[in-house]
């Protein structure tokens, strides 16, 4: 999980509902500074929300992209259902095609954030027209490191049996990611992080581990895409293992940006470095558009 480490908005940043064909969706959207020079549109993780983004946003915004941050259905803000067929992956793939259809803006870049580049990795998949790119941020087409499948087994089980405020409780004791938020403003995060955490529905959450637990790797559906293809992480990444990512990059071809000093959560800790990556490789992107594999290497 992502820890924003402010919930200031960003200039230029609006809380509101984006509207889709599949429903309606949280999201913070912000516009462009000066000329626009495209869309992004970014989906968070595991227990996480759009405002794993805010680090983020300013930078994208200042750079010339309209940034659109949402939270998925049924996470923290944006509504979902009970059902287990709501919360599968293609599923929640169709939801991120409507949610880059609502923006108005053509074909836009997509990322997707660990569990959110899972989703992202099979919009594409679904919609290649739908997007001028696709970032997979500290997610891989791979199996998650088994220190946290063992974490995603045990909170899955523990939501079937215990209250989510037990829950809660436990993951607070047992954490050990390294990033709990570091600023004057700790108790007001605190409540945001618990505040969402009891927002997300069961559902949610229980449907996107067992999406991390899914054994399938997705390198050939990778290979597969004709959209340009990025894959991004910190050097000091947990979840997915580091080896694995740089392996996928290799074989696909993807543009390949591991930032230095970062774990799981560039988004936060790096923003303005992952910034200047992403938009280096979306301005490739545009160029070359989605003939061929564009900005990879022949894999």
């Amino acid at each position: 999980m992502s820890k924003p480490r402010s919930l200031v908005l960003p200039p230029r940043t609006r809380a509101r509902l984006l509207v889709t064909a599949r429903g309606d969706f949280a999201a913070l959207d912000t516009e462009p500074l000066g000329e626009r020079r495209g869309t992004v549109l970014l989906l968070p993780g595991f227990t996480g929300s759009k405002e794993d983004f805010l680090a983020l946003l300013g930078p994208l915004s200042e750079a010339g992209y309209r940034a659109v941050a949402v939270d998925g259905r049924g996470q923290y803000e944006s509504r979902g259902s009970r059902g287990r067929a709501a919360y599968r992956r293609r599923a929640l793939a169709l939801d991120a095609v409507a949610q880059a259809s609502a923006l108005g803006d053509g074909p836009v870049h997509l990322l997707g954030h660990s569990f959110g580049g899972l989703v992202a990795r099979e919009a594409a998949s679904v919609a290649p027209a739908a997007f001028l790119s696709l970032t997979l941020l500290s997610s891989g087409p791979g199996r998650v490191a088994r220190s946290q499948r063992i974490r995603v087994r045990v909170l899955r089980g523990s939501l079937a049996l215990l209250p989510k405020e037990r829950v809660w409780q436990a993951m607070c004791w047992l954490d050990s990611r390294g990033e709990e938020p570091d600023t004057d403003d700790a108790p007001q995060l605190a409540g945001f992080l618990e505040r969402r955490w009891m927002r997300t529905r069961i559902a949610q959450l229980s449907g996107a581990g067992r999406l991390l637990l899914d054994r399938r790797d997705g390198t050939e559906e990778l290979l597969a895409l004709r959209t340009p293809l990025h894959i991004a992480y910190g050097a000091d990444e947990m979840v997915w293992p580091v080896a694995d990512l740089a392996a996928a990059a290799a074989r696909t071809g993807a543009h390949h940006t591991v930032v230095a000093g970062a774990g799981h959560s560039p988004n936060v800790s790096h923003a303005r470095e992952l910034a200047d990556r992403l938009t280096a490789f979306w301005e490739r992107a545009a160029t070359v558009g989605t003939v061929g594999h564009g900005v990879r290497t022949a894999p």
